[in-house]
């Protein structure tokens, strides 16, 4: 990054080292069509402001992230949009399947991706933010307080939240559908 500084063609590094994880990670949240041009906005920004990157605040993979994460904020209302058509999407009808065990399985994912979706729309954006850093681009609580520039006890506690959330919801599906082997 200090090379950038003074040299803006060694920036370069930078974008072929961190760009599939930061594509992957906005992919995971808005699909592919539109990681293309976030992820790549996501270096436009850091190329733009590499003068105000602080290495004492962190690394800079997780100021990538927290640039992500904030152009993220901006298609949060069309990302809801998309958690909450997931959850109306209609079930296969099970009378088509030919075998019961796969029907019973199909209805059970089925169920859990329209809870899950749903339960995922409700979460307030810190928490999914939190979340969503956490499962899709694999940060620690440590990188992801840095992204999103955060305490890490505020990182535990919102995780700590949302998996009690979704732990319950898919408790509720695994009751529904008539328990579970372990």
């Amino acid at each position: 990054m200090e090379q950038s500084r003074h040299r803006p063609e060694s920036f370069a590094a930078l974008y072929d080292r961190y760009f599939g994880d930061i594509y992957r990670y906005v992919a995971a949240r808005v699909g592919p069509q539109a990681a293309d041009d976030l992820a790549s906005e996501t270096f436009l920004v850091a190329f733009r402001k590499r003068e105000d990157f602080d290495p004492d605040r962190g690394a800079v993979r997780q100021w990538l992230y927290g640039i992500a994460t904030n152009l993220l904020a901006h298609h949060r209302r069309s990302e809801t949009r998309r958690l909450e058509a997931l959850a109306r999407v209609p079930m296969e009808d099970p009378a088509e399947s030919e075998h019961a065990d796969r029907v019973a399985a199909q209805v059970t994912a089925a169920g859990a991706q329209h809870r899950l979706a749903a339960e995922l729309s409700r979460l307030p954006d810190g928490e999914r933010d939190v979340l969503l850093l956490a499962a899709y681009g694999d940060l620690s609580y440590e990188e992801i307080a840095q992204a999103l520039d955060v305490p890490l006890g505020t990182v535990a506690s919102r995780l700590h939240r949302v998996r009690k959330r979704l732990r319950a919801a898919l408790d509720d599906i695994t009751a529904e559908s008539g328990g579970s082997d372990g």
